[in-house]
């Protein structure tokens, strides 16, 4: 369709036919052109068309950052792929993609636009059911974390205070009992040793449950003392850095990355054989990185995606919108690194 007194651009007439949206527009933003797809899609006349400015057919929503991105193509910037939203002649939304180019001899834009309505309402589909279930995967793990702090509560106060009753008395019986019960004495401080392992047990293993010390000390004091007690229950040296404010960092990220390193450790301890760990947070340009490394006998990684533990560490990555990557060479060692956006 060819606006009156305008017969200049003849090859126009080559797109008469393709379902894609045509048209050329003035420098003074007003449709000089514009093929019957045009027409279709938007529901108005050739006559309204070029009678009002192009930005009044716009979304209002996307006037602003339209207006911006035009006045970047007149100063001879090419647009690819550029998306913004026309209404209709009935009221209704339509998303445009477009490819446009100025020519400034003529000093008009020549654009060409696909109907992308349907793409983009399938992605507000997507975008809306992503955050349903990441909001239940955020509830759900609450609630695990709630049942793990009531169960690490129970462990340490409950079980703990029995187990430091009993050392009491059987501390009593040893000190108390005959001289000549060779053999009941030897019992006895058999049982001391037992119930002081069997205490300390169970205040580690409320620990790893739910580790308390998140809320009372922070992130990098809790990974600390982690590291620390790795090394004495493993013998093996671990050596803890920090470059993170531990303060910027949600209760959400601080346990999952935690997690992540509760889980690394596991496996150093149970398959490494490694002679020394460190375990190093940084935080620099909005990136929060996780590293724990070792110098053990590391692994071939064409075999991870059968590693349940793996899978669970990259679960927890990705549930804080990170990623988790693995390094490893038999005889190299290995390195697990988690990267989360920071907030």
């Amino acid at each position: 369709m060819t606006y009156p007194g305008e017969t200049e651009f003849e090859m126009f007439g080559l797109f008469e036919m393709t379902p894609d949206l045509v048209c050329i527009v003035g420098k003074d933003g007003y449709f000089r052109q514009v093929n019957p797809a045009v027409i279709s899609k938007l529901g108005y006349t050739a006559d309204e068309l070029f009678s009002r400015p192009v930005s009044s057919f716009i979304h209002p929503d996307d006037a602003e950052y339209t207006s911006r991105e035009r006045s970047k193509l007149l100063e001879g910037k090419t647009l690819l792929n550029f998306q913004n939203r026309y209404v209709t002649r009935s009221g209704n939304e339509v998303w445009l993609e477009w490819t446009s180019v100025y020519l400034p001899e003529k000093e008009i834009v020549f654009a060409i636009a696909k109907d992308i309505t349907e793409r983009k309402r399938k992605e507000k589909e997507v975008a809306v059911m992503y955050n349903r279930y990441k909001s239940l995967a955020t509830h759900f793990k609450s609630r695990i974390e709630e049942d793990r702090k009531y169960l690490a509560y129970e462990l340490h106060e409950e079980l703990a205070q029995l187990a430091a009753v009993i050392k009491m008395d059987v501390a009593w019986i040893y000190q108390h009992g005959p001289g000549e019960a060779t053999e009941a004495r030897e019992r006895a401080e058999n049982a001391l040793i037992l119930s002081d392992l069997l205490i300390r047990t169970i205040r580690r293993v409320s620990f790893s449950i739910s580790p308390n010390m998140l809320d009372d000390l922070g992130f990098n004091a809790t990974l600390e003392w982690e590291c620390r007690e790795f090394s004495i229950l493993n013998g093996i040296p671990c050596h803890f850095t920090s470059r993170c404010n531990d303060k910027a960092l949600t209760r959400e990220v601080q346990m999952d990355l935690f997690r992540i390193c509760q889980e690394a450790l596991g496996n150093v301890m149970e398959h490494a054989e490694a002679k020394n760990v460190s375990i190093d947070v940084n935080d620099d340009d909005h990136t929060v990185t996780l590293r724990i490394s070792d110098d053990g006998k590391g692994f071939d990684t064409g075999g991870l995606a059968l590693s349940a533990g793996l899978q669970h560490m990259r679960q927890l990555a990705v549930s804080i919108n990170g990623q988790l990557v693995i390094q490893s060479e038999p005889g190299k060692g290995t390195v697990v690194t988690a990267v989360i956006p920071g907030s």
